[in-house]
């Protein structure tokens, strides 16, 4: 058993992390093999993630005064936390495959950019295209007007070039 010393350390080192992640997905597992929970840490790294097991009672006083609080406040069964600074589609889609392949790992809710989230929009974030992706289709929207003014301006030089070279090869410019 821990002693009270050490429980503060770990209440003051998880609020740190909440304090300085912005996103972050509760979840809960249960009877999870050694195997299975390399997985799950490895793929979270990958996505850009930390993760960590919590007490119930350690998070919800760690998250007492924060915007977290209502999420990790009276939280029930084996509890661990996904956090990120970075991309949080990335996190949630890494953790729905790894839940889609491991029953015994749930989700419990979420918090992106300070707001809680539900399992419903975890699962419709992970659903979201990547990061790259949509910043491709917004360069794209902006780009594409400026791209159709240059072909409609160059369309008429082009057009203009085809009546020269039609009339000089019809001969209509001999005085």
């Amino acid at each position: 058993m821990k002693k009270k010393a050490d429980k503060i350390k770990d209440a003051e080192k998880l609020r740190q992390e909440v304090l300085n992640s912005p996103h972050m997905f509760v979840a809960g597992f249960e009877k999870l093999t050694v195997n299975q929970d390399y997985e799950l840490r490895k793929a979270i790294r990958a996505a850009g993630g930390d993760y960590t097991v919590v007490k119930n009672t350690i998070a919800g006083k760690a998250s007492q005064g924060l915007a977290s609080e209502k999420l990790l406040d009276g939280l029930r069964g084996m509890t661990s936390i996904a956090f990120t600074t970075g991309d949080p589609v990335g996190l949630a889609k890494a953790l729905t495959t790894y839940a889609k392949t491991n029953p015994n790992f749930s989700f419990k809710a979420g918090m992106v950019e300070g707001r809680a989230i539900d399992v419903k929009a975890i699962n419709d974030l992970a659903s979201l295209p990547p990061r790259e992706e949509v910043l491709a289709k917004l360069l794209y929207l902006i780009n594409a007007p400026a791209q159709r003014l240059v072909t409609a301006i160059g369309g008429v030089g082009r057009n203009l070039a085809v009546v020269i070279d039609q009339g000089v090869k019809e001969d209509k410019f001999k005085s």
